[in-house]
């Protein structure tokens, strides 16, 4: 049985101007920014207002998680329905990266010819939206469901993934669907990545007396003719068919102290994208590589490499059940086969399917993620929510 799911326009269009109107800047990210506090406050009133269980999980002090559940049988449920294994998680973060520079008011967010713009529009408040209306549309429909599916809008995602890092502790599903735009396509990998610092040790001196000095920054030189034939390699190995070739950058480089003195240190970021089936540490490793080969050279070069965060890339079998079944949706809904694809950003599934929930990205359109003009498009988030409300039905019920 297919269900002829009504999403109505002007419920979707103040839900989601609602959500982009409470700011919720990383404060890891931008010092000052509000964090998650209020909007997941707004999320939970609106779950509630379905008469769902709802919690708000406090990661980080007020920076909470909130978390919701349509319990089996799409009954009346307290909060310890949300503690049981579920059928489906459906996640989604709700915080966004800086407000500065944005051409519209990013906290009034404008709708114009069916796109909705604002900090957040994009990535990714239109996709905790879509989450949300689902979520509504299966609940009044009053269809009982053999396994409950839980929501999860998940704070910190921008920096450090905290949120979902504690979603993977206190909850489990037999799969999960992260609802991060991809133009209504299936998203099946991402890359993961590493990243890792090499600082180079010189000597210091007054500019006059080279013969006393040791320039760190001409040594980091080395190292970065090198990482790039590094990157170069890459290409002459076999790409994953989905994703390509692994890829590595030096992001941000400081050094030396003043202009009439041999720099005594040099530090450079660098970040390697890695694929599935590769332990991030590798970049570590190809980087201690090259500075024992420089070394070998130099007897003067010196240098220490240091890993730091790291995730690891993720990719769902299309064999899965829950990407069968978000497909078989999605032709359901739109009368048409679905497109596959994979998402450029590293992404929250990757912890999910490390936890072992296999897990695909499914969210609307839009586009200017992180810029001036963000935006997403009204009629991809309805839609979206009509797919998800019947893989909901599918999956679960």
């Amino acid at each position: 049985m297919v269900w002829e799911w009504e999403i109505d326009e002007d419920e979707a269009t103040e839900l989601l101007t609602g959500l982009i109107a409470i700011e919720s800047v990383n404060p890891s990210l931008v010092p000052g920014g509000s964090g998650e506090l209020e909007v997941a406050r707004y999320i939970a009133d609106y779950l509630q207002g379905l008469g769902l269980p709802v919690r708000l999980d406090e990661v980080v002090a007020g920076r909470p998680n909130v978390v919701a559940a349509i319990p089996p049988g799409n009954r009346e449920g307290s909060e310890a329905v949300l503690d049981r294994h579920h059928g489906l998680i459906l996640n989604g973060h709700t915080d966004t990266v800086s407000i500065e520079g944005m051409a519209h008011h990013p906290l009034r967010p404008p709708v114009r010819k069916g796109k909705v713009y604002g900090r957040g529009a994009f990535d990714m408040k239109g996709g905790v939206a879509m989450a949300l209306l689902a979520l509504a549309a299966v609940k009044r429909a009053d269809i009982p469901l053999r396994r409950s599916v839980l929501f999860t809008g998940v704070m910190d995602e921008e920096y450090a993934s905290l949120g979902t890092q504690d979603v993977v502790k206190r909850y489990t599903a037999d799969a999960a669907i992260v609802t991060e735009p991809t133009g209504l396509t299936l998203h099946l990998a991402h890359k993961g990545f590493a990243w890792v610092a090499v600082e180079t040790t010189g000597l210091a001196a007054h500019g006059s007396r080279p013969q006393e000095g040791i320039d760190a920054i001409t040594k980091m030189g080395k190292v970065l003719m090198a990482v790039e034939r590094l990157g170069q390699s890459y290409l002459r190995t076999r790409p994953h068919p989905l994703l390509g070739h692994p890829s590595i950058h030096a992001s941000i480089i400081q050094g030396g102290r003043e202009m009439s003195t041999y720099p005594d240190r040099c530090v450079t970021q660098f970040e390697r994208r890695t694929l599935p089936g590769e332990d991030p540490a590798v970049a570590a490793e190809e980087l201690d590589e090259i500075c024992r080969r420089l070394a070998a050279e130099d007897r003067s070069f010196r240098a220490k490499v240091t890993l730091g965060l790291t995730r690891r890339a993720y990719e769902v079998d299309r064999n899965e059940g829950i990407v069968q079944a978000l497909a078989s949706a999605y032709r359901a809904v739109t009368r048409r086969d679905p497109e596959y694809g994979v998402s450029s950003a590293w992404l929250d599934s990757a912890l999910l399917g490390e936890a072992g929930i296999p897990t695909v990205i499914f969210g609307p359109d839009g586009g200017g993620p992180h810029t001036a003009r963000e935006y997403v498009t009204l009629s991809s988030v309805m839609t979206g929510a009509k797919v998800l409300a019947e893989v909901i039905v599918q999956f679960c019920g």
